[in-house]
């Protein structure tokens, strides 16, 4: 490996390091060695009440291994993606084998939305997202093996959105998930990770309750201004459920990566978006979700809420990212 062709593959690592994770735990290892990247989860990062089968934490590492596919596209470099490639190593989830370019266009044409692409916790704008819009973030999940479905209509968007509140009302007697929920909302100084208050703001009046968002302990974001002649149900984000045939590791693995190509999708279109899976983190939740309220075969692995940033609202910090020097693995 040239000394330019390692700092290429460091720098592509580091972008993936700006992925979404559950509570921003970012539970991923990594290795870089001549002409690969190797992607290995983190198990000390679990969160063992939050996430009992360890599917958020894959779902994140999928994510980073979009962002990662994406970066070494935008340096012209073709990739061959290897999932899961060790049997007796559950915790190695990827080797992405780097090749002789050209990279893939699709994946570079989303490069810049790395570094713009935020968690949106706030009231978003009563304008409706286009219906082209919405089918063109529909087909960013097959390419990953996974299908995007746009919950829009009423009833069952008012079905989906009271399964969340009740699994948020349940989840929240859990042993153990309040003080999960601290631990990464109150971080150490110079800990570059977890849920800062300054990223998070309360529920808009009105939607105490019956918010799909996760109920943060801090939040000290502040809300964006109510228009005249505008409530909080005129919020007109949308829902969309990442959604995959199978539900092993590899389906969840998958569902990662097409929720990192919706997200920067979206961010392209000049969409906020928010992911959502505490719905999904308790079993009986999830199982309502599949056979209720969507009635569909496939496995609702994350919902996504997409929406125009309302008027007015301040631009959202970055949430913090460790040092990849923290992560990297021994050659």
């Amino acid at each position: 490996m040239t000394r330019s062709q390692a700092a290429d593959l460091s720098t592509a690592v580091e972008h993936a390091l700006r992925a979404p994770s559950v509570h921003n735990t970012q539970p991923w290892r990594w290795r870089i060695t001549p002409d690969t990247i190797e992607l290995h989860a983190d198990w000390d990062r679990h969160l063992a009440a939050t996430d009992p089968d360890r599917r958020d934490l894959v779902l994140s590492c999928g994510a980073a291994l979009h962002h990662l596919q994406v970066a070494l596209a935008a340096l012209g470099l073709a990739v061959r993606v290897h999932r899961l490639p060790d049997p007796e190593d559950s915790g190695h989830l990827a080797t992405v084998e780097v090749r002789p370019g050209p990279g893939d266009e699709a994946e570079a044409a989303l490069f810049d939305s790395i570094e713009r692409r935020r968690t949106e916790r706030r009231r978003m704008s009563h304008r409706p997202v286009p219906a082209d819009h919405l089918a063109a973030l529909v087909e960013q999940a097959p390419r990953f093996g996974a299908v995007l479905l746009p919950v829009t209509d009423a009833d069952l968007r008012n079905r989906l959105t009271a399964a969340l509140v009740e699994a948020a009302h349940e989840q929240e007697d859990t042993p153990g998930y309040q003080a999960e929920l601290h631990l990464w909302t109150h971080r150490y100084a110079d800990a570059h990770d977890g849920v800062p208050a300054a990223n998070v703001s309360p529920a808009p009046v009105g939607f105490v309750g019956t918010s799909p968002l996760r109920r943060f302990p801090r939040a000290t974001l502040t809300q964006p201004a109510q228009q005249p002649g505008r409530g909080p149900a005129d919020d007109a984000a949308e829902l969309l459920v990442v959604a995959t045939p199978g539900d092993g590791q590899l389906d969840r693995l998958r569902a990662g990566e097409a929720t990192s190509a919706v997200l920067l999708a979206a961010t392209r279109l000049g969409l906020a978006c928010t992911p959502l899976s505490q719905a999904l983190e308790v079993d009986s939740s999830r199982r309502d979700v599949r056979v209720h309220v969507l009635r569909i075969p496939e496995h609702p692995q994350l919902i996504i809420r997409v929406g125009w940033p309302a008027d007015g609202s301040a631009e959202l910090p970055a949430t913090p990212r460790r040092n990849l020097r923290s992560m990297l693995l021994p050659n």
